[in-house]
């Protein structure tokens, strides 16, 4: 596939093998097709991109067993490598996979129809990420290179590796998401098993050879095919020490209840969320109006950040509602690289009749369309409908739609929102407008309590990504950020000596030879 040409597809990309043990290995056996919902051509049919690997459980095992002798129950020459040789292979990674900007930027745009400027974002800022983690790995490094004296006890503390792997991520964010898990898993001395998703799976491929070239054998594997037949069989053997997975709850439920020790599993999850924006009486509704467009509709909807439900404060939902609904049918629909484009084909074939499920059980116990392009459907794409006025009953309140369609909900007294968001399954994120500090107050106090970042006057998001990403209840299990990451994916561990001549000797001559990569001092610059 070149990238001559972003808005076309001259070859096609068969993806043939798949990383195992540090050897791209031939596949022989099923491929699945991979198909784009843009259509190139006058008359709508989806683009065939190319193939992926069909795999089957007898492959993924062999596959896990790499990265199982790669650990090597903490023996392997990863887990126990020094902290600037892992570091040096990372470094090796990221310098290489910045030469395939082009061909992974045009990948995400035909993949899952992200937008140019959103799918060069994404690969910069995981470029980013990368830096960043390394060179917070380096500072934790740091932070460990001394001993501590308490109660007689001289502690040399350090972090250490988990286990193995399996890694997950989500078809919305497949670079940037998933390489938060991936990256900081291994710089820590995991090893791992990474399946991609469904959708945003070949735009790994121009990286694969980068993980090969990168990282010792069985260090990162790469495997493909669906989750039921790869994964869960995976997750049977109980070779698995962490679930690394971006995605929805039921997946993550499913994939631990297939393994067997179920208290040697950690669990690292991003889930799902359904994020409200509350406007209060005295927000700047200009500011509030665009920060929910933006909420609402970046990427589509497409994502767990975005936000799901609006609420709106009687005194101002009839203007609220207009000029909200107006600006919906201002965003351009067309194709990723166009210019000023705001919506994209969706990647899921069967998303725009999912969307029109909601409007239609919205409709029938109550609520309107207020936008007049609300609803209107093609092959690939629904236009998104603002709905009002939604009430619990309704499955656009209950589900997280993922999709482009808004529900807005009216209020009146506060204490009847909070309750009614306290009683969400979920609590990641809330966005809320106003400028009166009197009432912005004690909501802020309380709403900390309900979720995990609250966004003052501006829509819902993850980054940046050096501030923490988690969620309460069924959000998330464990935070992601460049910091919190690393601990994510290791433990502290450490060696202590009874303070006496002896052992005190015995220190420093360790400290000496330099023949240990735990007990050491080294300071990295």
């Amino acid at each position: 596939m070149t990238n001559s040409n972003i808005s076309s597809i001259d070859s096609l990309l068969h993806q043939t093998t798949y990383l195992d043990n540090g050897q791209l290995v031939e596949w022989k056996g099923q491929m699945d097709d991979v198909y784009s919902t843009i259509s190139s051509t006058e008359t709508y049919q989806p683009t065939h991109l190319g193939t992926v690997p069909h795999m089957d459980e007898p492959t993924a095992l062999k596959v896990l067993d790499s990265a199982v002798r790669a650990y090597d129950q903490g023996q392997g020459s990863w887990p126990t490598m020094k902290v600037k040789d892992r570091i040096e292979c990372m470094s090796s990674f990221v310098e290489i996979m910045k030469t395939k900007r082009s061909e992974v930027v045009k990948l995400l745009m035909w993949e899952i129809g992200k937008t140019l400027a959103d799918s060069e974002k994404e690969f910069d800022r995981t470029v980013e990420y990368i830096y960043d983690t390394i060179e917070d790995y380096k500072q934790l490094d740091r932070d460990c290179s001394k001993f501590e004296k308490v109660g007689g006890i001289n502690a040399h503390i350090r972090r250490g590796p988990l286990g193995v792997v399996l890694c997950l991520g989500p078809y919305n964010y497949p670079l940037n998401e998933t390489f938060a898990l991936l990256i900081p898993a291994l710089i820590m001395g995991n090893t791992a098993v990474f399946k991609p998703a469904k959708h945003g799976v070949l735009l790994l491929s121009p990286l694969l050879e980068a993980f090969q070239q990168s990282f010792p054998d069985g260090v990162i594997n790469v495997i493909y095919g669906r989750g039921r037949e790869v994964a869960a069989p995976i997750m049977k053997t109980g070779k698995i020490d962490v679930l690394a997975l971006i995605g929805n709850s039921k997946s993550a439920i499913a994939l631990q209840d297939q393994h067997p020790y179920k208290n040697r599993l950690r669990l690292i999850l991003g889930l799902e969320a359904k994020n409200p924006a509350i406007v209060l009486p005295s927000a700047d509704l200009d500011l509030a109006i665009e920060e929910c467009i933006n909420g609402t509709l970046s990427y589509n909807g497409q994502r767990c950040t975005a936000l799901k439900i609006v609420y709106v404060h009687e005194d101002i939902k009839e203007e609220f509602n207009k000029r909200f609904s107006k600006r919906v049918d201002e965003l351009k629909f067309g194709q990723p690289w166009e210019d000023g484009v705001k919506l994209t084909p969706l990647p899921e074939p069967g998303k725009p009749a999912y969307i029109q499920e909601l409007i239609d059980d919205a409709k029938e116990k109550g609520a309107k369309i207020l936008n007049e392009k609300g609803g209107k459907t093609t092959e690939n794409y629904i236009y998104p409908a603002v709905l009002y006025p939604v009430t619990e009953s309704m499955r656009v309140y209950q589900e997280e739609q993922f999709g482009p369609v808004i529900p807005v909900k009216s209020f009146n007294d506060i204490q009847d929102l909070l309750n009614e968001i306290s009683k969400s399954n979920y609590g990641q994120q809330v966005s809320l407008f106003g400028d009166n500090v009197e009432a912005l107050a004690p909501l802020i106090d309380v709403l900390a309590n309900l979720v995990c970042r609250v966004n003052l006057n501006s829509s819902c998001q993850r980054g940046p990504d050096v501030l923490p990403f988690t969620g309460r209840k069924d959000s998330a299990v464990g935070t992601l950020s460049v910091h919190d990451a690393l601990r994510s994916f290791s433990i502290r561990t450490f060696v202590a000596s009874k303070d006496n001549p002896k052992n005190n000797n015995i220190i420093r001559d360790l400290l000496k030879s330099n023949k240990s990569n735990f007990v050491n001092t080294d300071y990295l610059l």
